[in-house]
């Protein structure tokens, strides 16, 4: 078990230092922006869209590892999915990070898990759902307003 943590730290510690999808799409046809005070993280992220699935997907922001982390391996995971497949990885993430911490982390999610870990401390889940309820707000309507994980 602890070769898979240590894993799952490597994963989280590689996507915070070199981010995936870290740029602005220009020609995005939504976008929204999450804050989450406790932590200080913001991220502001653009999707594009080739009918209803993700073409293209950038954030920018900062804030901590967990956060960074989490939004780079979200666009990856998200990219060239329907916008229902992407709501769909968002409550399957969701229901992972906010479940009883003796749970397993939910394997299916492939890299995904690395984030099940932050179960053990409720104020970093904060930092781990931020960039996937942001997904959530610029797939619900066009232009939303920002939000926050308070």
């Amino acid at each position: 078990m602890a070769d898979l943590t240590d894993l799952y730290q490597q994963i989280i510690v590689e996507h915070n230092r070199s981010p995936r999808n870290f740029k602005r799409v220009d020609d995005a046809d939504r976008s929204a922006e999450g804050y989450n005070p406790l932590c200080g993280d913001r991220i502001e992220l653009f999707v594009k869209l080739d009918e209803d699935r993700i073409s293209d997907i950038g954030f920018q922001g900062k804030g901590c590892a967990i956060s960074q982390a989490s939004a780079s391996l979200m666009t990856g995971a998200v990219k060239g999915k329907t916008m229902a497949e992407a709501e769909a990885l968002f409550h399957r993430f969701h229901g992972m990070v906010t479940s009883d911490p003796a749970s397993p982390a939910d394997a299916s999610l492939g890299k995904l898990a690395a984030f099940g870990g932050v179960r053990q401390f409720p104020s970093r889940v904060k930092c781990a759902i931020l960039s996937w309820h942001t997904l959530h707000a610029a797939l619900s309507k066009p232009k939303s307003a920002p939000v926050s994980t308070e």
